[in-house]
């Protein structure tokens, strides 16, 4: 081989060395993070065994690893909210909003990291230290009171919050699945036609039937639309242009102040509020209320469809003002308006994880803030006082507690492809709000026979679990 061969066949070996010298680069320094971050990553799987806990707000333990066994103790109860770990499948839920914090410091591109694990192997310990746990705001009493209330019925969801906080102290959503058993069943749920994958009470998007009332109420109470002095004509019907609204089954409420308009329900009168409102002050509320917008939750949440309102005439805002026509929402929205009232006016964060413990110590804590002020201190007493009437002398007495006042709103929200939705929002004690409920229970009928006594028998739970 002559010199010129052997100076080829040198610079074709330092090209190929120069190559993989600069592939072997990127992969343990450039590229590291990335590569780590994906869940196919088979040194994630590895890292699973030492995955932090999530617990709930008494330091009961949800979700833990033993091994390469990832077990859920409350199974279905929570499932949707909790989510899954799946080497497979990936990460849902609070498994995967805090995927970082659960796992374990990934060492990949820290070359004196990865030389502590080995010295730490050399010696019987596998890993220098484990995932974080992360601290829920979940009570499991509250949760379990109404997974199990909810689960009376095909579809169905609910939020349970703290009003002064924003805390969610429970979370449901049903058809659920156990995520104790995903790898093998992930198929099957996926292909389910009653989506039981979907957190309803998160990503569920209906229309809220009467309990916008809630809303149409402290919105026109705030802005001097009407007073609590203000009466109200319901001859079962109001007709708008060429458009005839009718009241649910032609149930005319004649002749009624602004509470008795509320407590009975009447449609045609709130569907006057909205007109005396306009578009412009209706959306001014909406805004000021955050419907449509992001609620700023730890976890993905659908925010609410709310059409243009240049696309709104008058007989969609009419319909709007009671919660139907185009406008859809989540029980977590609504829940939220419920804990507005409640909170004097002021519109609570709401917040599931209030702690990510890291070796004993916080590393992370989240407490009570807000996400405005859209009513006034005395516009939300005012709804509050209406709120009381529905469940003492109106549509809402199955939500009545002995020796505690509740305020409360039913909601049957007509839908084209079935039965009505079953709603309910209220709150308790009325006199110092410690709970806010949303419940929603799919094509069932009325609010007032389906959701009511679901949140009264959830409050109740809550009001027990829950400390002043």
């Amino acid at each position: 081989m002559t010199n010129r061969t052997i100076r080829r066949v040198s610079t074709v070996f330092a090209l190929l060395f120069l190559a993989l010298a600069t592939r072997q680069f990127y992969v343990q320094v450039v590229g590291a993070a990335a590569i780590a971050a994906k869940p196919s990553n088979p040194r994630h799987g590895l890292l699973d065994a030492y995955r932090g806990r999530i617990l709930a707000t008494d330091g009961t333990v949800l979700a833990q690893s033993a091994g390469s066994t990832r077990s859920y103790a409350m199974g279905p109860a929570l499932a949707q909210t909790l989510g899954y770990l799946s080497v497979r499948y990936g990460t849902s839920g609070i498994e995967d909003a805090f995927d970082r914090a659960l796992t374990p410091p990934d060492t990949t591109g820290d070359p004196v990291a990865q030389l502590d694990e080995i010295r730490a192997a050399l010696r019987g310990d596998t890993l220098v230290s484990r995932g974080a746990d992360v601290v829920t705001t979940i009570v499991p009493a509250v949760q379990r009171q109404l997974f199990a209330e909810l689960s009376h019925y095909p579809r169905a969801a609910g939020v349970v919050l703290d009003p002064r906080s924003g805390a969610v102290l429970a979370i449901a959503s049903v058809p659920s699945y156990d995520p104790n058993g995903i790898d093998a069943e992930f198929a099957a749920l996926t292909a389910d036609p009653h989506s039981p994958l979907i957190n309803r009470a998160l990503d569920g998007l209906y229309p809220p039937g009467s309990t916008f009332k809630i809303f149409t109420a402290a919105a026109a109470l705030d802005n001097g639309t009407v007073t609590m002095d203000s009466h109200f004509e319901d001859p079962g019907y109001l007709v708008i242009g060429n458009y005839t609204l009718h009241d649910n089954e032609s149930e005319a409420t004649g002749y009624q102040d602004l509470t008795g308009a509320f407590a009975l329900s009447s449609n045609v009168d709130f569907a006057q509020i909205a007109l005396k409102l306009g578009v412009d002050g209706f959306y001014q509320y909406l805004n000021r209320f955050g419907v449509g917008d992001s609620l700023d939750f730890q976890l993905p949440a659908q925010r609410a469809a709310v059409p243009p309102p240049a696309s709104v005439v008058p007989g969609e805002l009419a319909q709007m003002g009671f919660g139907q026509g185009a406008l859809l929402v989540t029980p977590l929205q609504m829940g939220l308006i419920g804990a507005t009232v409640a909170n004097g006016g002021v519109e609570p964060r709401p917040f599931i994880v209030r702690q990510v413990v890291r070796n004993g110590t916080p590393a992370s804590v989240y407490s009570a803030s807000s996400l405005s002020n859209p009513v006034s201190p005395q516009a939300a007493a005012n709804v509050t006082k209406m709120m009381i009437a529905v469940v003492e002398r109106g549509t809402g007495t199955a939500a009545r507690l002995p020796h505690v006042t509740v305020a409360g709103k039913t909601g049957t929200a007509t839908n084209p492809l079935g039965r009505s939705h079953a709603w309910f929002v209220c709150f308790a004690p009325a006199e110092q709000p410690r709970v806010a409920v949303a419940i929603l229970v799919e094509n069932v009928g009325y609010g007032a026979t389906y959701a009511a006594p679901i949140a009264r028998d959830v409050l109740q739970t809550a009001l027990e679990n829950v400390g002043s």
